[in-house]
């Protein structure tokens, strides 16, 4: 059954230094967005792929975007105030279809994330589809805790793509409004939304290369490690 991938745009530049949104600060020989709305369109299995962006800067992504899709159909949406926002307003897009069968997992992916892959975006969503959820993790190497104290060696970082089965991802989204909750990323939401046992989450190889965007500096090294 179809999958649909969901790139969230709706961040800001301030950090990085930029004048405008990061993701469309040029990486190469296209925008930082482009690379994980390209590798999210090669997922042998997708049926939708929803964009969201801030207010006002959907006319601005759909041009950025338009030379790197080819045939394919994007939707683009405005997000909220927050990530959790964001992701609600790109889930009510695929209600519909998810209600009607047509889409069994959804991947929420970060959009300054622009070097996951399609054998990353992939990999989660076959893992959804057998247990639930899925999401990418990397050890966090050597880590000492502010007390001074060694950290659990076995605590690993947590990236994006998220993939979870899309009904019960819909019902935790859906209780997370009633209840006023907002997570921190995808994961923190179906946790405390799903009864015990529903979703067994799954981690998959990430990759340290898979870095997500957020100071001057990021920049540089995801040049570097875009490198043919």
């Amino acid at each position: 059954m179809p999958c649909a991938v969901v790139v969230l745009a709706a961040g800001s530049g301030s950090r990085v230094g930029a004048d405008r949104n990061k993701v469309l600060l040029p990486l190469r020989d296209r925008p930082v967005l482009a690379w994980s709305v390209q590798a999210a369109l090669g997922v042998p299995d997708l049926a939708r792929l929803v964009v969201v962006v801030r207010p006002g800067e959907q006319d601005d992504v759909a041009a950025a975007l338009a030379p790197h899709l080819g045939d394919a159909e994007v939707v683009v949406v405005e997000g909220g105030a927050t990530r959790h926002a964001s992701e609600d307003a790109a889930l009510a897009v695929l209600a519909a279809d998810v209600a009607a069968g047509r889409v069994d997992v959804v991947a929420i992916h970060d959009g300054a994330r622009p070097l996951a892959g399609t054998d990353l975006f992939t990999a989660v969503v076959d893992a959804a589809r057998a247990s639930g959820g899925a999401l990418p993790v990397v050890p966090l190497g050597p880590v000492v805790a502010a007390d001074g104290h060694d950290v659990d060696p076995r605590l690993a970082a947590v990236q994006t793509p998220q993939a979870f089965r899309a009904g019960p991802l819909l019902a935790a989204y859906d209780a997370a409004r009633r209840d006023g909750f907002e997570g921190t990323d995808t994961a923190a939401c179906v946790a405390l939304h799903t009864t015990p046992g529903e979703v067994t989450v799954t981690g998959v190889p990430g990759s340290p290369r898979n870095l997500k965007i957020t100071f001057p500096e990021d920049v540089a090294l995801a040049e570097r490690l875009s490198a043919p």
